[in-house]
This record gives structure tokens, sequence and C-alpha cells, in this order.
């Protein structure tokens, strides 16, 4: 018997229910279900419309989707060039510990070296040993100087109108 050898692709508008899932799967992991309102309609839109924000790869062995990554452009006024933002990687439970995640991180890393980007980088849940050593592992260093802030919702909507 042969087994599905693990590949990586870019993701289709097809893609669009499963980057959903994908996602919904995701938002459980990290205890954020509840902020996650994202539709096939918004995705669609966002990722394969006039203007994407962001790319998506899957993971997959044979017609068995794996995993995923989303990510994105971002500028280093420092290095003075751009990088790459991983927003979501996320690996299906039963396929954790086998390489998948790696395979996934390594991919876009060779994706910054095409595009001559000067990093990549991601954020990380405080309380994801597992992730945070898996990282650091990869030679990913923490930046634990720096704090996240995030403007959302009605917050968003008056910064945005004074």
């Amino acid at each position: 018997m042969t087994t599905p050898e693990f590949q990586i692709r870019r993701a289709t508008v097809a893609d669009v229910p499963t980057i959903l899932s994908l996602i919904r799967e995701l938002a459980d992991f990290e205890r954020l279900s509840h902020e996650c309102v994202a539709t096939e309609a918004l995705l669609e839109e966002s990722l394969f419309g006039p203007r994407p924000g962001a790319e998506v790869v899957i993971g997959q062995l044979g017609s068995e989707v794996v995993g995923f990554a989303l990510f994105f452009p971002n500028f280093s006024t420092f290095l003075g060039r751009p990088g790459l933002y991983l927003e979501d990687l996320f690996v299906r439970p039963k396929y954790r510990g086998q390489g998948y995640g790696e395979h996934l991180l390594r991919h876009l890393a060779s994706i910054c070296v095409e595009r001559d980007y000067g990093r990549l980088e991601w954020s990380v849940l405080d309380w994801n040993q597992r992730a945070i050593d898996f990282y650091k592992s990869l030679g990913a260093q923490p930046m634990d100087e720096w704090t996240v802030f995030r403007v959302t919702g009605d917050a968003l909507t008056k910064l945005g109108s004074q």
C-alpha cells in the first residue's frame, strides 16, 4: 500500500468552505469561537476579490486537508523591506506532531526568500507552550518586549470617524 505524500498548494476560491472550516477549528482551539464571525462570502471577497488582503496555502495528504496557513505582506521600516506576517497556522489535531506545521512554516520561509522579504513573523498565545517550544526549536525568537494593541468594532468606528 502506498501512502499519499504531503503537499502544499496555493488555495483557490473553491477552497473557501474548507478555509472557513479550518478557521472555525482554529477559533475553537484558541478558545475564541465567540470572535469568529467570518463567512464564506467575506472570505471569498477578502482573499480572492479585486484587492486580496491575504494569501492562503493548504497542506494536504492526498485529498485530506491537514492544515493551512494564512499570511500577508507587511513592511519593516528598519529593514527598508517587506516581510511576511503569518496570521494563522493551523494543523488539525490528528496530524500534529508529524512535521506538517514545520513543512508549512518552511514553505512560508521559502516564499520570503523567493520574494526577497526581510523577515517572517507571527503571534502566539501565551498559554500555547507547545507552539512556543515548537517555534523556538525552528530558530524563532520571541519578541517579549512588544505588546500587541488592537482597535476593533465600535472603538475602530469612533476612532476613524473623528
